[in-house]
């Protein structure tokens, strides 16, 4: 059902009001309230999701019911009700969006195929894709480095960028941010989001909250500015688009109170890592948090971004901050226009969405955060929720180092070093580390040492949106230029802004030119670092730590740091503020006390410590006074045209995408290859084996990396086969619309661990009928040759991290049935089911362990081929290699009806189809 027609409107709540010299209509929450009681300490995340519902009564998706479960949710502070949530717009960014257009041009192929018009499968809801993901840190340290590493993204990405200005000019509704533009959440935080959203409707102009879901985890940034919305798999958001409204229960919803303020030296990223930490502790898997507290007046929406951002971090499926003061005062600096912020405010006040001093809504839990216990931060050196206090880095390395490799005479001494890789003529203050390699670059002799830094990227929405965080590293630049400090040699260093504005206050706060100093250059606009892209490290970094084997560390100021992620050769990772980015880019490694120890020694050979160089308060406040409304206006008036080269790029004006069997990024996917008006029945599993068996926090890029990989692997073989040279590769992420590729490199992660195999970490399985260890796509390849289903057994959190579609059409294309695990993340379990994978959880008490799974015995699932029902019971069957048998209950994962329909389908987008093709 599209939105365009009126609701029902059973309560009778249709209203109006004048802002801007116009008048909207709006269904009124007010007014419901008076027919079912006071909503005002509903909590302002489920007002969103009421309003939803009374717009979109119909009787059908939606019934009064649902309404009335909204109100029921205030007795109870939760609801096992399924409600249809549908989003006002949809955001995807490229390697999500790449192949959400290849699949919406199957699709078209779908539908000419069953002689119907192919147009009709085009977006009924607005849809911008930002090409954010694509640009890779080849060039670093140098003035031309954005220029090259532009020219290079063109080039290495010619065929995805054409494909996708196809689908600009193929599809309605379907609008695409250039490359060299920025990273999509903030552009959207900063542009897109216009926090009311009106749309006329049989003749009146009607007013709702700008609601959105995205094909980024991150979508969830724009909470801050009092917008709901969140991370989908790319499968989820395509149905969106095409009509489909979001299933979901009514969500519980946790408060996160915040009173006080950050003391002298902490920083906005220092707050997210410990609401991090804190909220994972809490456990907030699959609800909202939401944020109230008198700590919220001061506020900016910069930071209130910042800790949205984090929400895949902690968990949650969002993180909302209601419209205040400190919404219109940021609205008003980005540029937005004086009609939108009297419709904002206008609107926010009349339906109750407008924060007020003192209010606590009611919630299903609590907790508290007072800002002045916040203390400096990092969090590592594999999990975003593992905060470090700055502090405790040095001990934390150490111990890390002691647990991964254990005790030595030499570790031992080491423990009392002050760490760093060294210049050479210094070791007689330091214990050498056994492990250490020499190194000769830029004309010095060094040598590298365990924890060295090797990676210091300014980079990701998260930081880059917020101007007090990147004021605070230009001032650290300053400073430290100003006293003859350099960075290490060894330290790959980057900048990679989420949008061309900060580069504009950066220069004008007077702070590039020192960035530049140490070599913090321009290399892109663009998510790089933080999703895979660093690119390669120099020759003799990379050979060093190989032959030394080294634990060697990056810093960025991420969201994600997930192993293998960051680079293949980085086996620690550290979120951190933009200043100690560059504190530790001067310091050259994390086994540093930063607290106590030098970063280095001044002109006059003098030590200088982090405190010297640390911006005050005050130096930041007058530094971000420097932003201005300009700013943003001028960079965002051409936002859709692009540079020349994307101009120049010449499509066919097709309705039906010209495929070519030549295209080693873009091919025709086969999900909808035979597709039947009627779905197959769906029959048990039956004998299958186990294709991997894997622990815990198995994350979406262990499942389907995004970064770079080898030629040795099944995915750079199929690309050496078809001509591409490795160089050429580019990333796994680049490479999503081409399924050949990607099938390939599901569960290919260079750091996974299939516990089949003892002590063997990347891509690899038991190919049980031989008993052959080989790459997981070469085994499962055969498993269909021989017609055997396969399953995955896994432990807790299982897919947790980027929302990322093809860790689920992997999945599906090497022919696994089901995955078995402890628990879920929300968005990868969804994803399961819109590709037709049954996502099954062990009950409490059983899992891979007490069951002694080895990964060679046979596995069959009962139960599945009667009706498909939501939380149902099935029985697993598993064979031992002896021929004993062992019985468990596992529940279906499947939590909502809709979902039912479409796993019953296989797959939510065979539905849509099916469904189009039956109303034509």
């Amino acid at each position: 059902m599209s939105t365009e027609s009126l609701s029902k409107d059973s309560l009778n709540t249709l209203s109006s009001l004048e802002a801007g010299g116009k008048t909207f209509h709006y269904y009124s929450l007010p007014k419901a309230a008076d027919a079912l009681g006071d909503l005002n300490r509903l909590p302002f995340s489920l007002k969103v999701l009421m309003e939803n519902l009374l717009r979109n009564e119909d009787d059908s998706t939606v019934e009064r019911k649902h309404i009335d479960a909204m109100v029921q949710w205030l007795k109870d502070r939760h609801s096992e009700t399924e409600i249809q949530f549908r989003p006002a717009r949809v955001l995807m960014q490229d390697f999500t969006g790449v192949p959400g257009v290849v699949d919406l041009a199957a699709m078209r192929e779908a539908v000419k195929a069953a002689g119907k018009d192919p147009a009709m499968i085009n977006p009924l809801s607005p849809v911008d894709l930002v090409i954010d993901h694509s640009v890779m840190v080849d060039k670093f340290g140098d003035p031309s480095a954005f220029k090259d590493n532009v020219a290079i993204e063109m080039e290495r990405n010619q065929e995805r960028y054409e494909f996708l200005r196809w689908g600009q000019q193929a599809f309605d509704n379907f609008r695409v941010v250039p490359p060299g533009t920025g990273i999509c959440h903030q552009v959207n935080l900063e542009y897109l989001g216009k926090t009311v959203w009106q749309k006329d409707i049989e003749g009146k102009t009607i007013a709702y909250p700008d609601t959105l879901v995205g094909t980024d985890s991150h979508t969830t940034m724009i909470n801050g500015l009092g917008i709901l919305g969140w991370g989908v798999g790319g499968i989820e958001a395509e149905a969106a688009m095409l009509g489909q409204p979001v299933s979901m229960l009514i969500p519980e919803v946790i408060g996160f109170k915040i009173t006080g303020k950050l003391r002298e030296g902490i920083t906005a990223t220092d707050l997210v890592l410990t609401v991090t930490e804190m909220l994972r502790k809490k456990g907030v898997v699959g609800k909202f948090v939401e944020f109230y507290g008198d700590g919220l007046k001061d506020m900016p929406v910069a930071d209130r971004a910042t800790i949205a951002n984090m929400a895949p971090e902690y968990g949650a499926t969002c993180g909302f901050f209601p419209v205040d003061e400190q919404t219109i005062s940021y609205m008003r600096l980005t540029g937005r226009d004086d009609a939108q912020l009297e419709l904002v405010e206008a609107y926010a006040k009349a339906q109750g969405l407008w924060r007020e001093p003192g209010h606590e809504p009611v919630y299903t839990d609590n907790l508290e955060l007072d800002m002045g216990d916040v203390e400096a931060s990092l969090a590592g050196p594999k999990r975003p929720q593992d905060r470090v206090a700055l502090k405790n880095m040095k001990a934390s390395f150490e111990l890390l180092m002691e647990t991964s490799e254990g005790p030595s005479e030499g570790r031992k001494a080491n423990l009392e070093s002050e760490g760093g890789g060294t210049a050479v003529g210094a070791q007689d203050a330091y214990f050498e580390h056994p492990s250490s390699q020499p190194l000769h670059m830029n004309g010095e002799q060094a040598r590298l040492d365990p924890g060295a830094v090797v990676i210091a990227a300014i980079t990701s929405c998260t930081n880059t949106s917020n101007p007090s965080v990147m004021m605070a590293a230009g001032l650290i630049a300053q400073k430290a230029v100003a006293k003859g400090l350099k960075t290490k040699p060894w330290v790959k260093t980057s900048l990679a802004p989420g949008s061309k504005v900060v580069t504009d206050y950066l220069r004008v706060g007077g702070f590039q030119d020192d960035l530049d100093e140490l070599g913090f250059n321009l290399v892109g606009y663009g998510c790089t670092t933080c999703i895979g892209n660093s690119g390669p490290l120099p020759e003799e970094v990379e050979k060093a730590i190989s032959d030394g084997d080294l634990t060697v560390a990056s810093v960025l100021s991420g969201n994600r740091n997930f192993e293998g992620r960051v680079h293949p050769l980085v086996k620690t990772n550290w979120l951190a503020s933009p200043p100690l980015v560059v504190a530790y880019a001067l310091a050259g490694n994390v086994r540093l006390d930063l607290e106590k120890d030098p970063l280095g020694a001044d002109q006059d050979g003098n030590p200088v410590y982090l405190k010297d160089l640390w911006p005050s308060q005050q130096e930041i406040a007058e530094a971000v006074e420097k932003v201005k409304t300009d700013m943003f206006r001028k960079e965002y008036a051409e936002v859709f045209d692009g540079d020349d080269t994307w101009k120049s790029i010449k499509v066919p004006e097709s309705k039906v995408y010209e495929w070519s069997d030549k295209s080693t990024y873009i091919q025709h996917p086969p999900f909808f290859e035979g597709l039947k008006e009627e779905p197959e029945p769906i029959d048990d599993i039956k004998d299958a084996n186990i294709l991997a068996l894997l622990g815990d926090s198995v994350t979406t890029d262990h499942i389907s990396p995004a970064g770079s990989f080898k030629p040795d692997t099944p995915a750079g073989k199929y690309l050496q086969e078809h001509g591409v040279e490795p160089k050429d590769f580019n990333s796994y992420g680049s490479r999503r619309g081409n399924h050949e590729v990607m099938m390939r490199g599901t569960f290919a992660n260079v750091r996974i661990r299939n516990e089949m195999l003892d002590g063997v970490e990347g891509g690899y399985t038991k190919f049980v009928p031989t008993g052959e260890q080989m790459a997981i796509y070469d085994a499962a390849m055969k498993y269909q040759e021989q017609g055997t289903p396969l399953v995955v057994v896994a432990g807790k959190e299982y897919g947790t991290g980027s929302s990322r579609d093809w860790a689920a059409k992997g999945t599906r294309l090497l022919g696994v049935k089901a995955v078995v695990a402890e628990s879920y993340e929300r968005i990868h379990r969804s994803n399961l089911i819109g590709m037709g994978v049954m996502p099954l959880q062990f009950p409490e008490g059983t899992d891979r362990k007490s069951l002694k799974l080895t990964g060679e015995e046979t596995i069959t699932i009962e139960g599945l081929s009667g009706e498909i029902k939501p939380g149902q019971t099935l029985t697993m069957t598993v064979k031992y290699k002896d021929g004993g048998t062992e019985t468990c209950e596992l529940k279906s994962r499947i939590d909502t009806a809709n979902e039912a329909v479409y796993f019953k389908h296989g797959g939510i987008l065979h539905y849509v189809v099916r469904e189009m093709l039956r109303t034509a």
